[in-house]
Formats: structure tokens, sequence, C-alpha cells
């Protein structure tokens, strides 16, 4: 069995996410670190609240509170709602810890060292009307590139280009909206990225099994225009990690914090330690090769904006350092998740967040349609319409209806224990046959990550399940053959008890609810047959209540008019 460390990119503290958050990153990472525990593999899976920068400073000071209470109380609501939705966590951390001070410290000194890190002296831009500098991506205007008309000063979200607030037309402040800029000199710290660009090439050439998705935005920014840039890694702020040389001040930096984007992914390697410190573990030996994570498998997920920053800047601080740190092995990226028509956003409050999700349905509901709905090869959309159809006929009517079915039709004739009697016949080995044949396949997709073609083929497997009840008939069976129709029933509640193992990754609350109604200790299928005899004859177990209740079309039209793309 293999080791398997899978970090999830970090939510950012100021507010509640979006599905189109959670299914770009924490959810598709769930589902694989669910799948290799259920294969048995050790799994390390690791995420935190990505506490840094101007934003929480803001979100706090809406409030009224001190930015640390702020982003402690951000970081208890979103672990409770990251709960809420299965998400199995080895350590959820939070980005503002001392282990994670500590070692950004601690990597900026080791670039600083190996001659990575320049001082530049550079003009910002600074709003009067604010009265302070303004960190990049609070300065808003339209994109030089693409034209999209609010283009943050770092980045654009629409077109993923690179900017500097200078590149934008028509700059505002993203604070008060105040056109008063001006431009003043400040010094700051810059990683000399373009001092690591043929490395980071190199070893991006080297991932020949990564999605296109991945390596073509990361190679966007290693050679379009002038290639791969120099990168400010401090800002003129309060609130962040202060610029330190490991434990020693940094002359000339007084007063100034790394840059979110510097300490963020180092946070992986700090909620490890974190996760360490509180339970007594070794976080060096899932990040450090010579402390024995060379056997590691490191999968990283995340939303395409991220990806240059994964696939360059992280990099690059960890291989800059000279110490024999883990690099990822592979990075599985997502396009976006749009909402009936528009784009999902939380600073615009458009779209359906998740703690409205889970107040309106329970969890597995919004698992189940995100994840076979996935933006994997290109965007996908959420409508109220699909995601009413796919919880109808995928859930209730496929396997709802199959446990229901089995379960009270086995209570009624032979009681609340595996009926006894009958042996298999030709249509039981078809069965077996078939689903050996689904379930190696649904392995082979879950390996891969390929998401929505692995909810197909769990999809199918129900199918199969549905398609030999129908067939078999006990009820019909039953008035002939009390034997035989015992049999199958045993068939039926054998394949429950698989069903539960198998689907639970993506729907897990509904697994376990099988699990407990079959009484049933079954682990992954190695031999299908074994599988489907597991729960013998005199086997306890208990009708479930209903598992999925069908969206109506009041519930439908009421919900679509509830979230027509504002939050209040």
């Amino acid at each position: 069995m293999a080791r398997h460390l899978i970090t999830s990119a970090l939510p950012y503290i100021n507010g509640i996410k979006h599905l189109g958050n959670l299914v770009g990153s924490q959810l598709p990472a769930d589902l694989y670190a669910r799948y290799l525990r259920g294969r048995g593999h050790e799994v390390m899976f690791i995420c935190a609240t990505d506490e840094h920068g101007t934003p929480a400073e803001l979100a706090a000071a809406k409030t009224g509170e001190n930015v640390a209470d702020y982003c402690k109380r951000m970081h208890a609501e979103q672990s409770k709602l990251a709960d809420g939705f299965g998400l199995s966590f080895d350590h959820y951390g939070r980005s503002s810890s001392p282990q994670n001070h500590r070692l950004t410290q601690h990597f900026a000194g080791r670039l600083d060292e190996a001659g990575l890190i320049r001082e530049v002296s550079e003009k910002q831009v600074y709003s009067n009307a604010d009265g302070r500098f303004l960190p990049d991506r609070y300065i808003e205007g339209t994109c030089p590139n693409c034209g999209y008309e609010k283009a943050r000063g770092d980045q654009c979200e629409n077109c993923t280009k690179q900017l500097d607030p200078t590149d934008l037309i028509d700059p505002r402040s993203a604070i008060s909206g105040s056109t008063d800029l001006e431009v003043r000199e400040t010094k700051h710290l810059f990683l000399r990225q373009s001092a690591m660009r043929d490395k980071i090439a190199e070893w991006i050439d080297s991932k020949t099994d990564w999605p296109v998705l991945t390596t073509s935005i990361a190679k966007k920014w290693l050679f379009d225009g002038d290639g791969l840039q120099d990168r400010g890694i401090t800002r003129d702020l309060d609130w962040g990690v202060p610029v330190q040389k490991g434990d020693q001040p940094w002359p000339g930096m007084e007063g100034k914090v790394f840059y979110v984007w510097f300490d963020a992914p180092i946070e992986y390697i700090g909620a490890t330690a974190e996760w360490a410190d509180a339970n007594g573990g070794d976080w060096e030996r899932w990040w450090r090769t010579d402390k024995g994570a060379d056997d590691v498998i490191y999968t990283q997920f995340m939303g395409k904006d991220n990806v240059p920053f994964h696939t360059l800047g992280f990099p690059a601080t960890i291989m800059g350092s000279g110490e024999p740190w883990k690099l990822v092995d592979y990075i599985k990226s997502f396009n976006y998740l749009t909402y009936d028509g528009g784009q999902f956003s939380t600073s615009q409050g458009r779209g359906v967040f998740m703690d409205d999700a889970l107040d309106l349905l329970p969890a597995d509901y919004w698992r189940w349609w995100l994840l076979s709905h996935a933006p994997e090869s290109g965007d996908s959309e959420f409508t109220w319409e699909n995601f009413q159809q796919s919880v109808n006929k995928d859930l209730a009517d496929v396997l709802g209806n199959f446990a229901s079915r089995v379960t009270k039709f086995c209570r009624s004739k032979f009681g609340e224990a595996v009926p006894e009697g009958g042996a298999w016949g030709d249509a039981e080995r078809e069965l077996a046959e078939a689903l050996t044949v689904r379930i190696r396949n649904y392995e082979s997709l879950m390996d891969r990550m390929e998401i929505r073609k692995s909810a197909a083929e769990l999809r199918a497997i129900w199918v199969l399940g549905n398609e030999y009840l129908q067939a078999a008939a006990p009820w019909a069976t039953f008035k002939e053959n009390p034997e035989l129709a015992a049999m199958q029933v045993r068939m039926g509640l054998n394949l429950i008890a698989l069903y539960a193992v198998l689907s639970a990754p993506f729907i897990p609350f509904t697994a376990e609810k099988l699990r407990e109604a079959m009484n049933s200790s079954a682990e992954w299928p190695g031999n299908v047959d074994t599988a489907l005899t597991a729960l013998p004859p005199g086997h306890a177990f208990t009708v479930p209540e209903n598992l999925f209740a069908k969206i109506t079309d009041d519930q439908r039209d009421a919900w679509q008019e509830r979230f027509g793309g504002t939050r209040g």
C-alpha cells in the first residue's frame, strides 16, 4: 500500500465559500482521499484557511472585529461547513499558525542565502482616499488583454494573465472605488523566479501525465511575452507573517509582511506540522525526502486560477531552498462552475453558498451533483433543473429506490434477516461478471482522478442491481418458488452492502446509512463473488429510512427565485 499526501487549495478566510469553490478543490480532493483510504492506502489529507492579506483586514473591519479574532471565528465557521459536507481532512489548519510563520521565514532565509531574493525599490499605487498603499488585488480596472472590467492588479481572473497595477485601464481602489490614486516609492523583496525558469520548465516537461489544463497554464506563464518574471513576496501591511530571515531581522524590511501568495502554499507543510503537534505525529516523513517522504505520492487539487502559484511560485520556493522537500507529483486542476448563466462569485455574492446549500438539503445531494458534473474538461453550469433531474433520477430512482424495494420486500416476506435458501443461477453469475468489469473500470477511473467518468461508472453499477432486481422480480417469484426468491433477495441485500462501500467516496453519509442498515463491515471488493455472499443467511439488517426525497417542481422554482444571483 502506498502513502498519499493530498492537499486542497486553501479557501480564503473572508466569508463562506460557494459551490464553485467547493467543487474546484476541496470536494474532489476529499473524493480521492476517501477512495484511497477505502483501498487501504495511508493518506494524509491537508487543507487550511488562507488568512493573511488585505481582504482579511477589510472583512474584519466591516464586522468591527480585530483581524485575529475575525480569522479565528471564520476558521471555526469554515471548519463546521467542511464537516457538514463530509470533508475528511486529517487536519484543517490556519495559515496564521506559528508553524507557518516559522516555515515561511525559514524558506525566505534559505532563498536569500541561495541568491534568489533581491531587494527592489519600486513604485506602488497609493490611495489618497484610503490613506494606504493598495496591494495589487485591491486595485481594479479593465484588463488590457481581454477587456474584463473587474480585473485585479495582480491577475485577471477571466483570462488568468499576470498583471501589474499599472497595466490596468481606468484603475480604481477596490476598497473605496476612488480613482484618486498616485504612485509612491517603497522597498520590497522579490523572488527571482526568472533565475529558476529553466529548472521549473524541465520539471514541468517531465510531468507527461498532468492534465493539459495544468501544463498549458504553467507554460503560458513560463514562456509568453518576456517569460517568467520575478515576483514580489512582501507587502506594506500589518496583518501577515513578519518579514524575517529565519529567526533573524531583515534590515530595511521592518513593518512589512510576506505576500499572502508566498506564505499560503507553505501552509500545506505548516498545517501538517500543526497536525503533528496536535496528534504526536511526524510531519517530516510526509514532506522531507531525507526523512522518509521519498515514497510519498503527492497530489494537489485546485481551480485553474491557482495553477500558476502551484506550478511556478511554490516549486521555485521549494527547489530554491536547496533542501530535500517533497515536490508535487500530480496537479489536478479544474475549470469553473458557473451558476444559471453567470459566474459564481464570493465578492459579488452570486450563487449558492455552502451554508445555504446545507440548509436546503443534506450534503450528499450536493456532493453527488457537483462531483458528477465536475468542471474537468471545460466549465460546467449549475442549473436548478439539472440539479433536480440528477438528484431524482440518480439518487432517488436508482440507488434509493433499489435499497428501499429490497429491504422492505425482505421484511414483509422473510423478516429482518438475510433469508436462507436457493442457489445462484445464470442470472446471478452474469451479474457478478458484469459487476466485476464495472468495478475494475471504476477503480481505474478513480485512480486516474477522472471524476465525472467515475461517477457515471458508479451509477452504472447501481443500475446493474436495478436491472437484476427488475428481471428477477422476487415479489413474483415468491408465489411459485420462495427459495429462489430468498436467494434473489439475499443477492439484493448483498448488493446494498457492496454499494455502501463503492459509493462512500461520493456520498459518504448515505453510504454509512446503508452500511449501518446492513450491519455490514465489508471492505473494498477484491473478489466480487465473495462480496456478493458476504452477508450470510440469518444476518440481521434494518430497513433504512427514505434515503433521498425527490425535489419537487415547486421546490425547484422557489429555490431558483430565492437564489436569483445575490446573497443577502
